[in-house]
């Protein structure tokens, strides 16, 4: 198995890792119209097709060390058994985050959502796996959770400000017939902090899974991970299509009216996010004398919260129009996301 032996190859890959888990959502933006819901489908198959590929050769590489087909032969049904759950809990909170992405936009359901899962796993993984400086990786998770409440106030002031905008313009134009729907920011908001809340727990349960002598190995963890969220898809996206959080109910069969472009970008997406997944996990499982740890690894891989939500912002234009109020919140977002993430970043070196 190919595994990382310096800091500076370990930093590496969370950069790698935080510019994955940042892009992946521009595949679901750039398929236009496709349901999430069906998009998911592809999404998964990407996943499984990145961790087997890259656990039959990058963990299969040196036939002089363990690969990951003898680490798994080693380790413990219960190890195995935490990562499954890790990849059924995660596929949630990811189905939870792209109807965010939906609802809201990459600029809002990333910086909430996220950065709500970035202070959980965080707390999580540091009970697990101690190692880093407390008081900057509990701080600049605190200036994260500050961020987080920016983001939302954000969305909330540019949503208000385009519902008083719309009613003003009906109230002016005599040719209007119906009064504009009143949009509200809360559904966006509630998905997001769900997702979070959610999203920070697998992470930990992944940790789990690799820790102690019977643990499993970086690439067999993320193959079973795939597996899991593989499976609970099969559950949870029918459930979402009978129950939609946006839009009219739909039949799976659906999905097979779907264009080569739209089931292509669905399975980049899953890729790339499977690229930063195992980015991650190789970085958290570096010699302990790198001093990174699971903690500082997941809060640094979070990062891609900043990294979406400048795809949101500067590509995607998901604030357009808004007001001056707005932009100030919204440049404080990333001030503070930046100022949290340089204190997660330096954590290892002051632990």
């Amino acid at each position: 198995m190919i595994l990382p032996t310096t800091y500076q190859s370990a930093l590496l890959l969370l950069i790698l890792s935080m510019l994955c888990w940042g892009s992946w959502a521009n595949t679901q933006k750039a398929a236009g119209k496709w349901r999430f819901e069906l998009y998911y489908y592809d999404f998964t198959w990407g996943i499984l097709i990145a961790a087997v590929a890259a656990a039959f050769t990058l963990g299969s590489f040196d036939q002089k060390e363990l690969t990951f087909q003898d680490n798994l032969l080693l380790t413990g049904y219960r190890k195995m058994a935490w990562a499954v759950a890790s990849g059924v809990v995660f596929n949630l909170a990811n189905m939870l985050l792209v109807a965010a992405i939906a609802v809201a936009g990459m600029s809002v359901a990333f910086p909430v959502g996220i950065g709500l899962a970035l202070i959980v796993g965080v707390a999580w993984s540091y009970s697990l796996s101690p190692q880093a400086n407390p008081a900057l990786l509990f701080g600049g998770a605190g200036v994260v959770l500050m961020a987080v409440c920016a983001a939302a106030v954000a969305y909330s002031l540019h949503v208000g400000e385009q519902r008083a905008a719309a009613q003003q313009a009906f109230l002016t134009d005599p040719r209007a017939k119906n009064a504009p729907r009143k949009a509200t920011a809360t559904k966006g908001l509630i998905l997001s902090i769900l997702a979070g809340l959610l999203m920070g727990g697998f992470y930990p349960m992944l940790q789990e899974a690799r820790s102690g002598d019977t643990g499993v190995a970086p690439y067999g963890v993320m193959l079973l991970f795939a597996g899991g969220v593989f499976c609970s898809t099969v559950l949870y996206v029918p459930f979402f299509l009978n129950f939609p959080v946006s839009g009219k109910p739909l039949a799976v069969s659906a999905y097979f009216r779907g264009t080569k472009r739209q089931h292509l970008l669905g399975v980049l997406g899953g890729m790339l996010w499977m690229a930063g997944g195992l980015a991650n996990v190789l970085a958290a499982g570096s010699p302990a004398t790198l001093q990174l740890g699971s903690a500082v690894s997941y809060g640094l891989g979070q990062g891609a919260t900043l990294v979406s939500t400048l795809w949101g912002l500067l590509v995607w234009h998901e604030f357009r129009g808004a007001t001056y109020r707005v932009v100030t919140v919204l440049i404080a977002v990333i001030v503070l996301f930046l100022a949290g993430l340089g204190m997660v970043a330096v954590a290892p070196l002051r632990g």
